[in-house]
């Protein structure tokens, strides 16, 4: 992962300057998952307050000397402070998909953070961040697939897109492993998963192939049956798993 090391030793380097009070990896950096070149680096940054419009300038002239960076289009960092890490429902600053805007953290994100965060600097989660109240993980996927991926599982012209297949499928099967044992998995886990949940293999092995490496279907034709073997799946699986919960 040499790319990566550079890549976030160079951010931290150039975050230093604002005394950062702890940095943090979640999703698959932090999980085990990662594979450079395909996964994101998704960070999470706490700063001594205030965060006004010098320290936005600073992060926006910070992330924008980044971007000549291999991998730098993939580095999402979210901006906090000590007191205003509380409460899901707050948005804070995010640098992602090369722009400045607000976000929330989510409660899968903060449970990835107390369950298995890697400290990149600083202070670890539990010293800052407050854990996520019992049962609001679950509220959050439960809605998140009922209100989200669900709606969008009609939209025809998303699924012929890698990058909507993978996220569907795998979120999917993410959250149903959460609403049934109460954990969080990882990608590749989600992979394992999806052919008990009934998903069609050859989407899965698909997924698996683009991520992980492998030989990938060149026929033209995949990406348009692959989308119409994922939406018959994935929305009566959706719906079944709001219903049974």
């Amino acid at each position: 992962m040499q790319q990566t090391d550079a890549l976030l030793d160079r951010f931290l380097t150039g975050l230093a300057p604002l005394s950062p009070v702890a940095v943090w990896a979640h999703g698959s950096l932090a999980a085990g998952d990662y594979v450079e070149g395909r996964s994101d680096l998704d960070l999470i940054a706490v700063l001594p307050p205030p965060t006004g419009p010098r320290t936005v300038w600073r992060l926006a002239v910070l992330h924008a000397r980044l971007r000549a960076e291999p991998l730098a289009d993939g580095l999402h960092c979210t901006y906090l402070t000590p007191g205003t890490a509380a409460g899901a429902e707050r948005r804070h600053l995010t640098w992602a998909h090369e722009r400045l805007f607000r976000r929330t953290v989510t409660p899968v994100t903060r449970t990835e953070l107390h369950t298995f965060g890697r400290v990149l600097r600083g202070a670890p989660p539990a010293d800052v961040l407050p854990p996520v109240p019992d049962g609001e993980l679950a509220a959050f996927v439960l809605r998140d697939q009922r209100d989200y991926w669900r709606t969008y599982v009609d939209r025809a012209d998303l699924w012929t897109r890698d990058v909507w297949v993978d996220l569907g499928m795998l979120t999917h099967a993410r959250a149903a492993v959460t609403l049934r044992e109460g954990r969080l998995i990882s990608k590749r886990e989600a992979l394992d998963v999806l052919p008990g949940l009934g998903a069609p293999e050859e989407v899965v092995e698909d997924i698996r192939a683009r991520r992980y490496g492998g030989p990938v279907a060149a026929d033209a034709a995949w990406p348009q049956r692959r989308a119409g073997l994922v939406r018959s799946y994935l929305g009566p699986a959706i719906d079944a798993l709001v219903a049974g919960s």
